[in-house]
């Protein structure tokens, strides 16, 4: 028998939250899942600082993974399954390609992309074409398939279908992380019916596509993502935690740049800090070795250094006013910047301003950036048409993004009674809060 058709000779489960059971009986998923790069997501948290925020969100990158792989599953073997559009051939490579999706993420990852100018994604096919033990198991399905998996994951692949699966604008991914970070975070936002979702997919040539009568099921699995992003994703504490994490590590780079002498050298950075990363060199990288700098770096030297990891380790965050990129506003930070130097508070660090922007639902738009593929709907005529055609809820949102900007400081900074304390003052004022 092929490897790629054999199965273990009993199925594997795995207990799940979300989606109770997570059935394994692909050899080829079960050997993949044993691999020490997948195993590295146990390391690695779905939602970087949130837990700050929601103590709850202690989940990871492996919870997720196996939670998107079964849903892809599900519908493949549950819905697709003998449907003249779906290519039978295609399923393992949907599945393993489910399950590796997010194989490249680093330690909460997008703070630690944004400082070193790292892409998961990137990493994510080098993990799967390159000298890995994932590359291994792959290989034995076929010396093309870690090409063809790399493909689905950055979306090149010539069959769409299976592309939209795990990348549209519903789709796997999404369907798990809305669900599974709801579940951890304890909110009740992110809930919508999955079930009745997966009931009413059809599979067609370019994109999956959702019969007219599930309509109701996907509008709310639009507003629950609207709401999850900005009740949770998009928190003001886990974006103060997020600047902090950010700053950390900017400074760590800037350190390093100039040649400062660092009480533990921070070896497992050197590779990152001089731009020459390997993909060996990443993968030693996880939550695990970022804390023990963190806390390491409690007893530096630097005094800017020492004070943002104490911050981050103790959950000293910074607090936050809102903030409007208007004249008045921008005049207003740069008259901060000029009293924060007076008062020795470096604003490079300690004065942020952040923005987060989302856009729940977009339809094709031809050359703009972040060109989307709509959800589209299968009418009882037979005819396909674009979600926000026909839902009201939908089109009141479509292409409309929304942003937020807060301004992040230190409060606990500006009440002392010291020599500056008049500057302090000022500073006070202008950010409103006295």
């Amino acid at each position: 028998m092929a490897y790629s058709a054999e199965k273990l000779k009993e199925e594997k489960v795995f207990k799940d939250p979300v989606h109770r059971y997570i059935h394994v009986r692909d050899r080829v998923i079960w050997d993949l899942i044993g691999t020490k790069e997948f195993q590295r997501l146990r390391r690695i948290k779905q939602l970087g600082t949130t837990y700050l925020t929601f103590h709850g969100a202690e989940h990871s990158r492996l919870n997720h993974s196996l939670g998107v792989y079964e849903i892809v599953r599900r519908i493949i073997d549950d819905v697709f399954k003998g449907r003249p559009e779906w290519d039978e051939g295609e399923r393992l490579l949907s599945l393993c390609a489910a399950l590796l999706h997010d194989l490249g993420h680093g330690p909460f990852s997008h703070s630690f992309e944004k400082v070193f100018d790292l892409d998961h994604e990137h990493f994510t096919r080098e993990i799967v074409v390159g000298n890995t033990e994932v590359n291994t198991v792959l290989k034995r399905v076929g010396e093309d398939f870690p090409k063809k998996v790399a493909d689905v994951i950055a979306k090149t692949y010539q069959n769409k279908l299976v592309v939209s699966l795990i990348s549209s604008q519903i789709d796997a991914d999404r369907m798990d992380y809305l669900q599974r970070d709801a579940y951890f975070t304890g909110v009740s936002y992110g809930h919508f019916d999955m079930e009745r979702i997966l009931r009413v997919m059809r599979p067609r040539e370019d994109q999956v596509v959702i019969k007219q009568s599930g309509m109701h099921a996907v509008e709310d699995y639009i507003m629950s993502r609207y709401q999850m992003y900005w009740q949770v994703y998009f928190h003001p504490v886990t974006r103060s935690a997020e600047v902090i994490l950010t700053k950390i590590l900017h400074r760590a780079k800037h350190l390093y740049e100039t040649g400062y002498k660092f009480q533990q050298e921070p070896v497992h950075f050197y590779s990152m800090l001089t731009g020459n990363m390997s993909v060996s060199e990443y993968l030693k990288l996880d939550e695990a070795i970022m804390f023990y700098y963190f806390q390491i770096w409690e007893e530096e030297e630097d005094a800017i250094l020492r004070d943002l990891c104490r911050r981050f380790v103790n959950r000293n965050l910074f607090k936050y006013v809102e903030f409007h990129p208007s004249n008045d506003q921008m005049n207003k930070l740069m008259e901060l910047n000029k009293l924060f130097r007076k008062a020795a508070i470096n604003p490079d660090y300690y004065l942020v301003v952040d923005s987060s922007s989302d856009l729940p639902y977009d339809f094709y738009r031809p050359g703009e950036e972040e060109e989307r593929l709509p959800i589209h709907l299968l009418k009882k005529d037979g005819d396909i048409r674009e979600l926000s055609r026909e839902s009201e809820i939908v089109d009141a949102i479509s292409g409309k993004r929304r942003t937020d900007h807060k301004l992040y400081f230190p409060e606990d900074l500006l009440w002392d009674d010291s020599a500056k304390k008049n500057i302090k003052k000022q500073i006070r004022r202008l950010l409103e809060l006295e």
